[in-house]
This record gives C-alpha cells, structure tokens and sequence, in this order.
C-alpha cells in the first residue's frame, strides 16, 4: 500500500498517543456517543449501522442507533449516531458526542460544536482542508480508499481507524459486523479497506501499543 501523510494538531505523535488513550480510558464502561457525519453517498448511514452491530450482536453491549439525511439533518449534511454503553441506554440519540468523525468540510462546520470539549474529533484529510479546533486526528480516508480502487469504501476506511482509536469497539467484532453487512463479493476489498484503516490509525499512533489490524 503506498505511503500516506497523516496529520495530527500537534507535531508530536507521543502527545497525540495520550490525548488518544486519555480518551479510551476515560470512557471505558461508560454511556459514550459517537456521531458520523458527512454528504450522501459516502455511506455514513450503513457505517452506523456496521458500528452499531459490531458492538450490540458482536461485543454484547447495549447500543442505539439512529440517523437522519438529507432535509431531517441540520446542513443537510447525512449523519448516523451510535449510543453504546455497558448499560441500559434512557435516550436513543448523541447529545454531546464523545467522538465525530467528519467526512467532509460541510459535516465538520455544520457538528463541530456539538463535540464534548475532551471529545475526539477525526476527519477525512481529503476533504478537510480547515478544522478550527486545536485538537483532532486526521487521515486520508477518500485518498486511501481512491489508492483501494474504490472511493466508494472511504467509510469502510474511516471505521477501521475509528476503531482502533476510540476503542469502541473490537477488530474483531468490527471485521465480523462489515462482512455480514457488505455485497457479495465485495469481501475483500472490504477487509483491505477496514485494514487500511486500522493501519493508519497505528501508523499515526507510532504503534504504540496497539493491537495488528484485522486478518494480519
């Protein structure tokens, strides 16, 4: 796979490796929210619904998942939210997201101040360009997907490294809930994208302590 740039608010990777697991420990067993959000036809609605299953049928926790595009989301930006806790969950829908990834410059000014202030923000290096918050990851999820052969997986992408830098979920269940949900004969190429994705997200990370991706 060819080498990708990938960017971070600050120019050290060890920081970067904090404000992650900060993140992941401060959230473990906790109610937290994850909201996706970007343009229709970049998949966000079916990456909710992968995510939701990976940690409902997968990881056995409590999960809503819930989505709106088009005229019923603000912006009209497409976005699909996941609630998942260790408990019964009172309200369906992301308040104040723990985590927003945004697919598109659009999605991120339409969501971005909805984020919690200790919220992990990741967004798509491709079509990014300006993230007004000192704080955030970003990856090359459409270049990736485009180097793949098919742009079409850019979310497939997204939720490898969304994965491994929240916690989440599992790989494993991640892997498992994107095979049940993808075409016929997509398969693979949809491993390859999960894997970039993951991958990306460890290459950003310096490796540190991280689990390898899916089917390696």
């Amino acid at each position: 796979m060819p080498r990708h740039k990938y960017y971070f608010s600050v120019n050290l990777c060890a920081l970067c490796v904090f404000v992650v697991k900060a993140f992941q420990e401060n959230n473990m067993g906790k109610r937290y929210e994850i909201r996706l959000t970007g343009s229709g036809g970049q998949g966000l609605i079916l990456a909710g619904i992968i995510l939701a299953e990976a940690a409902g049928i997968y990881d056995g926790k409590f999960v809503c998942q819930t989505q709106s595009y088009g005229p019923e989301a603000r912006g009209g930006a497409s976005k699909a939210e996941v609630v998942i806790s260790n408990g019964e969950i009172d309200y369906p829908k992301a308040i104040q997201p723990d985590v927003l990834l945004a697919m598109n410059q659009k999605s991120l000014d339409t969501y971005l101040g909805d984020l919690k202030p200790e919220g992990l923000l990741i967004v798509d290096a491709t079509l990014v360009t300006e993230v007004p918050f000192d704080r955030f990851i970003a990856i090359p999820f459409t270049q990736i997907a485009r180097e793949l052969g098919k742009e079409m997986v850019a979310n497939i992408v997204a939720l490898g490294a969304l994965a491994a830098l929240s916690g989440a979920v599992t790989l494993e269940s991640m892997e498992k809930a994107v095979l049940a949900r993808v075409p016929s004969g997509t398969e693979e190429l949809n491993k390859k994208a999960l894997a970039a994705g993951v991958q990306a997200a460890h290459k950003l990370m310096g490796n540190q302590g991280e689990k390898s991706a899916p089917g390696e």
